[in-house]
């Protein structure tokens, strides 16, 4: 049992150790990023009841509607709307990289109880696949996310309204993506090869943009 629930929750710990250290300009708070996960871990719950209810329901005439758009929306949703409510006016979030912490932490917080929840369904054996595609996925969808509420608060020049938009549209799309390959049976892998290293460049992309603009958020601040 220790064995699996370790396997379960390192991956989401090391991807957000990586994001956490590329912050090289200032240290957010830890308390308020373990909320932050917190919060995408008990979102987990109402997720997962809600997507049960509604196939037991049999609300979705087709399995693609059910399985990849209704699941990559409503996930996205709620991460987006906790974000919204608890951390987009927090007190500490105050600087364009900040964004991406707490997108990545409220992200890989449900990763990381789904992946427990699975790996004590199915075992030990996919552990490296999961770490590998649910888990980073979701880590980076919840960097893009964040880095659009970076700009939605920080950036000067962007429309707020349009960025808290993208915040949520982007990731949806995405995740959309994501799981319209993994409904591809048989040949998905060669498709989700392609489309991960695109989504590792396009996540550590707006990393890089974040940091640049928390030099410029920084130097400004100083200029004050």
């Amino acid at each position: 049992m220790i064995i699996l629930l370790s396997a379960a929750i390192a991956p989401g710990l090391a991807l957000f150790s990586y994001f956490y250290l590329r912050n090289q300009m200032a240290t957010e708070p830890r308390k308020t990023l373990l909320q932050t996960f917190l919060y995408g871990a008990f979102l987990t719950f109402p997720i997962l009841f809600l997507q049960y209810v509604l196939t037991e329901e049999g609300v979705f005439q087709y399995l693609y509607l059910q399985d990849v758009i209704f699941s990559s929306v409503v996930e996205e949703f709620f991460k987006w709307f906790v974000l919204l409510i608890a951390i987009y006016n927090h007190v500490e979030f105050d600087d364009p990289y900040d964004g991406i912490l707490y997108g990545a932490s409220v992200s890989l917080g449900f990763a990381t109880v789904e992946n427990i929840l699975y790996l004590f369904s199915f075992g030990l054996d996919t552990a490296f696949m999961r770490a590998l595609l649910p888990v980073s996925s979701h880590a980076l969808f919840g960097v893009v996310m964040g880095y659009y509420y970076g700009r939605a608060k920080f950036s000067k020049l962007a429309k707020t309204n349009e960025m808290i938009a993208m915040a949520l549209c982007a990731p949806v799309v995405l995740h959309i993506l994501y799981n319209t390959i993994l409904s591809f049976k048989g040949y998905w892998v060669y498709l989700m090869i392609p489309f991960m290293l695109f989504l590792w460049w396009f996540g550590l992309r707006k990393v890089k943009l974040a940091h640049y603009h928390l030099v410029q958020h920084l130097h400004m601040h100083k200029k004050i």
